[in-house]
């Protein structure tokens, strides 16, 4: 009998004392007129160019970090919001030997569906039990502006504004703001612009580190060689080109190892200077921790 699914989609790489696990919540398919800054057909010749499928297909990660005392995870994934191909984190979780109830902290790089939906249950009830909620304070009073939801277009405003509002509401009690060092070797980062509370997260130990940089990127084979591309659904494109340029300078500089929801599985990546752009290249298969 021929195979119909890949292995279980976990990744486990350690920095320091921590490991980081990778945990695929799913895939995402997009198209070629998302991107804002150039046109469909110049997006495909430079996908192509690169070995690249167009249109492109996102790999939707979350990354569990243990370690230090703690149980953390980056990002929730999609839950439903996102489709069939998406909201497996429950069952990756178990493929870790873990449940909900075993995380701590939730650490949310900001509030689209692809990465905090998974806050809900199918019930839409806490799916974390015992976790506090990690993020940005600016990304929490966004979501909760009724003058900026009155500006959104309905689709943004249902799954976006009224979304985000209802998948925090059950750990209101719960919350912490995303300032400088969140949980020993973990620190934020902020990077306003695809969302007004986007961050990242430098997680280091042992003189290692690697940087979690949630949406800096979505598509790689054209944000990383073209970095002042952005997407539609980029809250402020400036300010995102902005972030994305001076993160891509940052881990370039100080060869920073990069982990992002959607680089491809794994997820890890080395970023290295190549023209005006960069070339991302992926990290190699490590096959112990």
């Amino acid at each position: 009998m021929q195979p119909s699914e890949q292995v279980r989609e976990i990744y486990h790489r350690r920095v320091g004392d921590l490991v980081i696990t990778t945990l695929l919540d799913g895939y995402a398919d997009a198209a070629t007129d998302i991107f804002v800054g150039i046109d469909p057909e110049a997006a495909t010749a430079l996908l192509e160019a690169g070995g690249q499928p167009s249109p492109p297909r996102l790999s939707v990660n979350t990354f569990l970090v243990r370690g230090n005392g703690y149980t953390a995870l980056i990002d929730t994934g999609s839950a439903d919001m996102m489709g069939e191909t998406c909201g497996k984190l429950g069952a990756r979780l178990a493929d870790a030997g873990l449940a909900y109830g075993d995380i701590d902290a939730v650490l949310l790089t900001h509030m689209h569906p692809d990465h905090s939906a998974g806050l809900l249950d199918e019930g839409k009830a806490a799916a974390f039990g015992n976790a506090e909620v990690i993020l940005a304070e600016a990304e929490h009073r966004h979501w909760h502006d009724d003058a900026a939801m009155a500006t959104a277009d309905e689709r943004r405003r249902l799954r976006y504004f009224e979304a985000s509002r209802a998948q925090i509401a059950p750990y209101r009690g719960r919350l912490r703001w995303a300032e400088g060092e969140v949980l020993p070797g973990i620190t934020a980062v902020p990077l306003p612009g695809h969302t007004p509370g986007h961050c990242g997260y430098l997680i280091a130990s042992g003189g290692e580190s690697v940087f979690v940089w949630g949406d800096t990127v979505h598509v790689p084979g054209i944000q990383i060689p073209r970095p002042d591309v952005g997407v539609l659904f980029d809250w402020d494109h400036d300010d995102a080109v902005a972030s994305r340029k001076r993160a891509l300078d940052m881990v370039a500089t100080d060869n920073i190892p990069v982990a992002g929801m959607h680089v491809h599985f794994p997820g890890f990546a080395r970023i290295l200077r190549e023209g005006a752009g960069y070339r991302l290249v992926q990290e190699a298969w490590a096959h112990t921790v």
